[in-house]
């Protein structure tokens, strides 16, 4: 069993991957001149993943059943992870998205150790009605929290307002209620549903030796026999459920975001889709875009101003947010430049600088472990490649990026979210 070397001419750099015995896939990215290590371990499982089909069964979970399991697993029967990261120094962490649950560290030092505990901690388990219960206070007091930030809320409101079924409608977290139906049993068939290693990925970032990641992963690692298991999600209309939502909450200044839903194929974006929404976004609105210029200079929008393409199966949209004390002229500025860019396209020389921009962020990118570390993840789980993204982007055309357009931002099927005050 041998890690496969994969790299890059224009990178200048190659990292490693192998399919472990275990049905892990084991990905290490050795940066010469770091001192410290970055370690991941994800899986393909999120908040969306509330209705699933495990060998041949289909099983309905609680909204917030992944991000509950994500706080249950660091603790065993023998003590809490993070007590045994404050022996050996590492900084660790975890997080749920819609998509995936990943757990972290970083070190300087004792790196062995420490990995050795990332294995042990999605290894072994351990829900018991007493210690569900201990949690449910913990969570409880998270939902609120995000209940009462209005970044999270206004971003949630509008996917209320563009999703009727897909489950990306739902809060990461649950409610009070629903976390309120998790059991032990429940949490079970979650792990072994999607906890298998034939679902999960490890990637190792920096300062790394594969062969004595391997040595480790050999003397700690379990063999997982494949299982069958697949999303299930309800059909989605095109149409958004309503292009308007609003709640009042104590703001100084009133958030919005502005949400164009796209039509929602069960697989994931192409690397050059990626690309070409990328360098289509920051063209038409990057800090250089006229649009940007023009939200700015009437005072419609200010510097935290932004956008994202987000995805997931079944789900693709382009999203916009920021503070204005007129969102809905905002908006309509907006809506208006989309009209126009459709009829117009994006020019030659708008193409040429966000093209230009866009390759040095993705080369800026490999500096940087954490951003190494989610790529190869995200990739992974997406059917991706970060070294052919850096590639096609570096062929992609004028031609490339307005016929992406054509499947981009829809100015009649969007929902705009805001927050304001009294």
């Amino acid at each position: 069993m041998d890690f496969t070397k994969i790299e890059n001419q224009r990178v200048g750099e190659h990292y490693f991957r192998m399919k472990h015995s275990s049905g892990l896939t084991v990905i290490v990215y050795p940066k010469k001149g770091f001192h410290s290590t970055y370690a991941v371990i994800g899986t393909r499982f999120g908040s969306i993943y509330s209705r699933f089909m495990f060998n041949g069964k289909e099983i309905t979970v609680p909204d917030g059943t992944a991000h509950y399991l994500e706080h249950k697993l660091f603790e065993s029967e023998d003590g809490d992870a993070f007590t045994k990261y404050a022996k050996t120094g590492a900084s660790a962490n975890a997080f749920t998205s819609f998509t995936q649950t990943c757990y972290l560290f970083s070190c300087t030092s004792q790196f062995e150790e420490s990995l050795k505990i990332l294995l042990e901690l999605v290894q072994t388990p351990y829900f018991t009605k007493e210690t569900i219960a201990k949690e449910f206070g913990i969570i409880s007091q998270e939902i609120k929290m995000y209940d009462d930030n209005p970044d999270w809320r206004v971003m949630m409101n509008m996917l209320c307002g563009m999703y009727h079924n897909h489950p990306i409608n739902k809060d990461i977290a649950g409610t009070v209620e629903t976390i309120s139906e998790i059991t032990p049993e429940v949490l079970y068939n979650c792990y072994n549903s999607y906890y298998n290693f034939h679902n999960m990925v490890l990637t190792v970032v920096g300062n790394a030796d594969p062969e004595q990641i391997l040595k480790i992963l050999d003397s700690s690692l379990r063999t997982d026999s494949p299982v069958e298991t697949k999303l299930l999600i309800p059909d989605e209309p095109y149409s958004v459920v309503k292009p308007y939502v609003e709640q009042i909450m104590p703001v100084s200044v009133p958030t919005f975001n502005l949400g164009f839903k796209e039509k929602c194929p069960s697989d994931y974006v192409s690397e050059k889709e990626i690309i070409c929404t990328n360098i289509l976004l920051n063209a038409f609105l990057g800090e250089s875009s006229d649009l940007y210029r023009r939200l700015m200079d009437s005072k419609l929008i200010n510097s935290t101003f932004g956008y994202e393409y987000m995805e997931a199966l079944g789900c693709r949209s382009v999203i916009l947010s920021g503070e204005s004390r007129e969102p809905k002229a905002a908006a309509k500025m907006i809506l208006d430049a989309v009209r126009k860019l459709h009829n117009e396209g994006i020019s030659q020389g708008d193409f040429d600088a966000s093209k230009n921009v866009y390759y040095g962020k993705l080369m800026a990118g490999f500096d940087s472990k954490h951003y190494i570390a989610g790529e190869l993840i995200d990739g992974e789980f997406s059917g991706r490649n970060m070294f052919d993204i850096v590639d096609i982007a570096a062929d992609v055309t004028l031609d490339d990026v307005n016929k992406c357009l054509e499947t981009k931002l829809d100015a009649d099927n969007v929902c705009l979210s805001v927050v304001k005050g009294e």
